[in-house]
């Protein structure tokens, strides 16, 4: 496969409509309650008590979205108003704005907090679905939750946005998006999904205002949230842009060295392009040298102490693709485009569920499945594999499906 783009491309395009999207039409509908289900174990145990989450069907709705605007297929259209019409019914306040982090499984609130990167993934859905569809009410939403953040969670002082406020917009103590994150202020994951859906708003909604704060984003993250002398994220911070962490997240120095170039050409800024350019290459570079096993797999985790997380989970694996291949695609060197493959091959021989269907959450460093039994979860979506599907599809038969 190694020298046939046109096999690679056919086997991708396999995996996303016969494996990805099939799994999600087939398995995840919620027919008692409304919607998808919140949780479905490795067997295809279904938990009809389980929560929902924002950001799972937030993520369902932009991956169905953008398969049918790339497909033109009809049932995936399905699929995205499924999701358009459950978000709105049941995760967005009426009262105060914005959208609730979580619902029970019938819908009702759950978890009223607005979690900063919640939104930001409403607004890379919403602004998707109206790319999709034409959908005027989706592009309103979109840019009225991008106003929403700007007033509340953007740091006048310092730049940059707060992790979460309280339902009603007010300072919160309770900031970590989940168990394994830190408390804090700030952090590299809002920052990079904030960036996400603003460049998908900035499409279809080239407002000044917009493109001032998207051309901010971008330079934070080179400023204060990639390291200048490993090219690695930083992942935590105080207000101030202090350093709050060691840890390395080489899935995300991968997914972010391609979004940073990508937010800097729908910004059309060329000085800024050519400085986010620079930077991914370094990042891919890092990333490549200290996170790929000998198997083509990427480590979950490393901090100063060397390998803390020898995991493979399924979405850092997905943006390896993706990422080595953009770096391939800046640089012409053929290290990248092999790395590319070598991921793609690994995701094909340990991380699709050939029992089951869709992909394993994650494998063990000897290519085991790991104790982790989620197929779907709050966490667990088809966002980053169905994405890096199109992103492959559009960079390997040479159209542009992103921009």
């Amino acid at each position: 496969m190694s020298g046939n783009n046109q096999q690679w491309l056919a086997n991708i395009k396999q995996e996303l409509e016969s494996n990805i999207l099939s799994f999600w039409m087939e398995h995840t509908l919620d027919e008692k309650n409304g919607g998808f289900h919140g949780f479905i174990s490795r067997d295809l145990t279904v938990n009809q008590s389980a929560g929902k989450s924002l950001v799972l069907n937030t993520r369902i709705l932009w991956t169905f979205a953008s398969a049918y605007r790339i497909t033109g297929n009809e049932p995936y259209l399905k699929i995205a108003e499924r999701a358009y019409q459950y978000v709105n019914k049941h995760f967005t306040d009426q009262q105060y704005g914005g959208l609730y982090w979580m619902v029970d499984a019938a819908g009702k609130p759950a978890e009223t907090k607005k979690q900063v990167y919640g939104q930001a993934f409403a607004i890379y859905a919403f602004s998707e679905y109206y790319r999709a569809t034409g959908n005027e009410a989706a592009l309103q939403q979109a840019v009225e939750l991008f106003h929403t953040l700007e007033r509340y969670s953007y740091d006048q002082e310092y730049k940059g946005y707060f992790e979460a406020l309280t339902r009603d917009w007010q300072e919160t103590g309770d900031n970590s998006l989940s168990e394994k994150d830190l408390n804090e202020k700030k952090s590299m994951n809002t920052h990079l999904h904030v960036m996400e859906g603003y460049t998908n708003l900035y499409r279809v909604w080239k407002s000044d205002e917009l493109h001032a704060k998207l051309k901010e984003l971008i330079e934070i993250t080179i400023k204060h949230i990639i390291n200048e002398d490993n090219a690695h994220f930083i992942l935590f911070f105080d207000e101030q842009w202090n350093r709050k962490s060691e840890h390395i997240s080489y899935g995300h120095d991968i997914e972010g060295s391609w979004l940073l170039v990508e937010a800097a050409e729908v910004l059309g800024d060329e000085t800024l392009l050519a400085l986010a350019k620079a930077i991914a290459i370094r990042m891919a570079e890092a990333t490549l040298n200290e996170g790929v096993d000998g198997d083509g797999g990427l480590f979950n985790e490393a901090g100063p102490e060397g390998l803390i997380d020898t995991d493979k989970d399924w979405w850092p694996q997905a943006e390896a693709v993706v990422g080595f291949y953009n770096a391939y695609q800046l640089t012409g060197d053929e290290k990248y485009r092999e790395a590319a493959v070598r991921s793609w091959q690994f995701i094909e021989s340990f991380i699709i569920d050939k029992e089951h269907g869709e992909w394993h959450w994650s494998v063990k460093r000897d290519g085991s499945p790991s104790d982790n039994i989620e197929k779907v979860s709050p966490w667990k979506c088809p966002y980053h594999n169905g994405r890096a599907c199109f992103e492959m599809i559009g960079r390997l038969s040479g159209a542009a499906t992103s921009h």
